[in-house]
């Protein structure tokens, strides 16, 4: 493990302040982030939340810690307003899709793998499904209404909020007081179920037509929302553990709900530091299917949208992602991507020079001091964009030494692209787009035929397969009246 790790600080959301990061144990990192509910196609505010995970990932194994990196799939039980009453998410879209639950569960999980795949994102540890961990869930609750801070109702059961919060601090993690909590809650559907509007649910009667329910001590349900992330987060990580991440929307009521749960259950707040990811904008404004203004991965790479003026690839797509901090709003637009685009190139030259740079004896600016900034920048709290920035120093110097106005001697040379290829490749997950093989050509020529003859056919799904595998692949695909080209 690199004593750099020492210096590491981390913006906990617990108490608002950067703390210096000390692991449970020594040399071992416990990372658990709230995965997605796969009833539809990953929307690109989520991909940012798992890309800034993915380079916190990367950074901790940089530094020398054995990470286990837990990263959930809810498959059941997510309501839709992400309330307690209604339907589940993934019902209703297999309703709609007069499909089979699990159908519409494996169609969106595979759709979520390949985007982040298309990302460069590296796959968690673990990667655990609710409906898989049915039993966890039950366990989970019984030890809650073991310890007092639940009851049933109506086949249902429900966390006492009020009476845990006599206890602990409910609201610690989102700055809300239950006094206020109280005065602002509202009637509901179901409410008569509940001691306090406050309470949510652990576990949930299921009504005759519900599609995915299980046997219980309490009866026919499925387990609530929140309780999932309890659950496979302990069981991989431990009671306690060392980051829990996940997006600022989730921030309450589920992370709250969680912390609650944890606590409830085994007597000790279960995450040391709490990390939140930002939101994207599009435009300038909140991304939303709603109103129309929102955009896909898919159609991100493909260039097939109404918002950007060409495609971009996704390794284009996760540098302009790298070059706001993870607690920053995140503007899209078709300017900021295109000047990504050339900063990227203008990268990824830079580091290609590196093997052919010739040396010198002496080096004329200070390599060292240039590794250390890559460092000093991950260090603090993961700020990418710094690190970006520095990296940007190193490629001047790269260019001066390229065009023989400053000199690099070979340990320094050697060094250098060691570590840029690290943080570069390694941290920052950023790959290069090598378009340079000829044999390729060909086959995305025929490739490029049969989805005109799709297309000429009427046949949009299998258009539109060609086109999302090639763009999982990191192959986007335009089309215009002139036909379609690849990039």
């Amino acid at each position: 493990m690199s004593k750099k790790s020492e210096s590491l600080r981390i913006y906990n959301s617990l108490n608002g302040s950067k703390e210096k990061f000390v692991p449970l144990k020594k040399g071992f990192v416990g990372l658990y982030v709230c995965g997605p509910t796969v009833y539809s196609n990953v929307h690109l505010g989520n991909c940012r939340t798992f890309i800034s995970f993915d380079m916190v990932y990367r950074y901790l194994i940089h530094l020398g810690f054995k990470v286990r990196y837990v990263r959930n799939i809810t498959d059941v039980g997510h309501l839709v307003d992400d309330a307690d009453e209604g339907e589940d998410k993934i019902a209703k879209k297999a309703r709609l899709e007069q499909l089979e639950p699990m159908e519409i569960v494996q169609q969106y999980t595979v759709d979520f793998h390949n985007v982040l795949n298309a990302f460069n994102n590296i796959s968690p540890s673990i990667e655990p499904t609710a409906t898989g961990h049915i039993m966890e869930q039950i366990d989970m609750i019984e030890a809650i209404l073991k310890n007092g801070f639940a009851y049933v109702s109506e086949g249902s059961v429900y966390f006492d909020v009020e009476k845990y919060n006599n206890e602990h601090p409910y609201g610690e993690l989102s700055g809300r007081k239950i006094e206020d909590l109280i005065s602002n809650t509202r009637d509901l559907d179901g409410q008569d179920e509940k001691r306090s509007p406050l309470d949510f649910a652990l576990w949930k009667n299921a009504s005759p037509e519900h599609i995915m329910k299980w046997s219980s001590p309490w009866g026919v349900g499925f387990p609530g929302w929140h309780l999932e992330c309890s659950a496979m987060s302990t069981k991989y990580l431990g009671n306690q553990f060392d980051i829990h991440g996940g997006g600022m929307d989730l921030k309450f009521p589920h992370h709250e709900c969680e912390i609650a749960q944890g606590t409830a259950s085994n007597g000790k707040s279960p995450v040391n530091y709490w990390m939140h990811g930002n939101m994207l904008t599009l435009n300038g404004k909140k991304m939303s299917k709603s109103t129309g203004n929102s955009i896909l991965p898919h159609e991100l790479f493909s260039g097939d949208n109404e918002f950007m003026e060409k495609p971009f690839h996704p390794m284009v797509v996760r540098f302009f992602m790298m070059q706001a901090h993870y607690r920053s709003t995140l503007d899209f637009t078709s300017d900021a991507l295109i000047a990504a685009e050339k900063g990227y190139t203008k990268l990824m030259d830079a580091i290609a020079l590196l093997d052919s740079l010739t040396v010198s004896e002496s080096s004329s600016f200070n390599v060292d001091e240039i590794i250390a900034s890559f460092y000093k920048a991950m260090n603090d709290d993961f700020n990418a964009p710094i690190l970006v920035a520095n990296l940007f120093e190193a490629v001047k110097q790269i260019n001066s030494v390229n065009d023989g106005k400053a000199t690099i001697n070979k340990t320094d040379l050697n060094n250098l692209k060691t570590e840029m290829t690290a943080f570069v490749v390694d941290v920052l997950g950023i790959l290069g787009n090598d378009k340079s093989d000829d044999r390729l050509s060909p086959v995305m020529d025929l490739v490029l035929d049969l989805r005109n003859e799709a297309r000429i056919n009427k046949d949009w799904t299998t258009s539109d397969k060609i086109r999302d595998g090639l763009a999982a692949a990191g192959i986007v695909v335009k089309d215009s009246k002139d036909g379609s080209v690849w990039n």
